[in-house]
């Protein structure tokens, strides 16, 4: 599914233009669910973090029982290879994969001999900075290890995240603020998530139920050597009510605003605007 334009794919050792097919129907990814991928931003003629992305593809990868087969350097220079064709302008998602090909005897299981792989870049605008968003609540909830894979970016996940979008949908909001299995929140159906009460920022402790995810850990960094405190704690939905400000972080946008949380106003705060322009200052620091 192509979501942006001007698409490019790495498959079979080189790149192609386009939207190139990878996958056949028998593959063990196409119809048993072995997919796993990520997702890195080229903005402003740079992709922060990008080795941190290919990295955490392959431990997906190996978290979904498939041979990961580019390691992180040689993926980094890939990636850097591809995006040669772009303008250094453009706003470029990257996305690089695995699948598995082969099962076992019951085809349940994916075997390590063979694994697909591929790279797909396609411009994707940055959404503007007075974008925002609104989250309500839903029945549904973020699995656990026992249940899913949890410590990987699986495709496998992603039914369970977009039955929460239409819900909230349905509801008339943009997005789902999420409960974990204890009923605690756990982030949104997109993306991780933050609260800020009496200058103090809070978010939801990685228990296991949800990916602490790579721009969330840079934001918790960038506002740490700032000199704000961030406190990484179990967070009730009531937290979020009594909250000053909310906002989610996450690739494709780095921070969005939450205006509103059910029947809740917020503003769009000065913590979320300080840690996006701590975010771009550190992405130019390095070059």
């Amino acid at each position: 599914m192509a979501t942006g334009s001007n698409i490019r794919t790495y498959f079979d050792g080189r790149w192609h233009d386009g939207d190139v097919p990878v996958m056949r129907g028998a593959d063990h990814g196409a119809w048993l669910g072995s997919t796993v991928f990520d997702g890195a931003r080229y903005v402003h003629g740079r992709a922060p973090d990008l080795d941190l992305h290919c990295a955490r593809v392959n431990a997906s990868a190996k978290a979904l029982m498939i041979a990961p087969t580019v390691t992180t350097e040689d993926m980094v220079q890939i990636v850097r290879e591809g995006l040669s064709a772009y303008a250094p302008d453009a706003a470029v998602y990257i996305r690089p994969m695995y699948w598995g090909i082969h099962g076992d005897a019951t085809a349940i299981v994916p075997l390590a001999d063979e694994t697909g792989f591929a790279i797909c870049l396609e411009e994707i605008p940055m959404a503007p900075e007075s974008a925002s968003m609104t989250v309500t609540r839903t029945r549904f909830r973020r699995p656990v290890m026992e249940d899913a894979v949890v410590n990987a970016k699986a495709g496998c996940l992603y039914p369970n995240n977009a039955r929460m979008l239409a819900e909230a949908r349905s509801k008339g909001f943009a997005n789902a603020l999420v409960a974990d299995a204890m009923g605690n929140v756990a982030e949104t159906a997109t993306s991780n998530i933050f609260m800020v009460r009496d200058g103090v920022v809070f978010t939801p402790v990685p228990n296991g139920t949800f990916l602490a995810g790579i721009t969330r850990a840079r934001h918790i960094a960038n506002l740490r050597a700032d000199g704000v405190e961030v406190v990484e704690t179990v967070l009730s939905f009531d937290d979020f009510l009594a909250a000053d400000e909310v906002f989610a972080t996450g690739n494709m946008n780095k921070i969005t605003p939450v205006t509103a949380f059910d029947e809740t106003q917020y503003q769009v705060g000065p913590m979320a605007r300080r840690a996006r322009s701590l975010y771009w200052d550190w992405a130019a620091s390095q070059g």
